[in-house]
């Protein structure tokens, strides 16, 4: 169908593609930063049910290094902090290709003439799942 197209639609059906794999990839990453993050907000709040006393470790690469209850928490706080401003980075990153695959969805359907109805959209766009 692409070849009966005007060559300037051609172009808006493949920058609307490589949106859509921008935002898949976005989702990708944003669920992992979030799963990370309550991974390490759920050991913070263990931290809290362990005594100060407790022998703790911490992974570096494939090694378990002996800490102590101070540093382990720092380095969880500062890894919550770090991942909650990822998602929000990365939430942000979704509304803009959003908000350019719209455009360029309305680009397109002008250019069609206003009739793209189940045009090269994908279900729900990006970003349209979401937590």
């Amino acid at each position: 169908m692409q070849g009966n197209l005007p060559p300037e639609a051609q172009e808006k059906i493949e920058q609307l593609q490589d949106l859509q794999e921008t935002a898949q990839q976005v989702a990708v990453q944003k669920q992992e930063a979030e799963t990370g993050l309550t991974e390490a907000q759920n050991a913070l709040d263990e931290l809290e049910n362990i005594d100060e006393e407790t022998t703790m470790y911490r992974s570096v690469g494939e090694l378990l290094v002996e800490t102590d209850y101070d540093q382990a928490e720092e380095d969880l706080e500062d890894k919550v902090d770090s991942l909650e401003l990822r998602v929000e980075t990365l939430e942000k990153q979704e509304e803009r290709v959003q908000d350019q695959f719209e455009g360029l969805q309305d680009e397109l359907e002008e250019l069609l003439g206003g009739g793209m109805g189940g045009g090269p959209s994908p279900a729900g766009g990006p970003g349209a799942g979401g937590a």
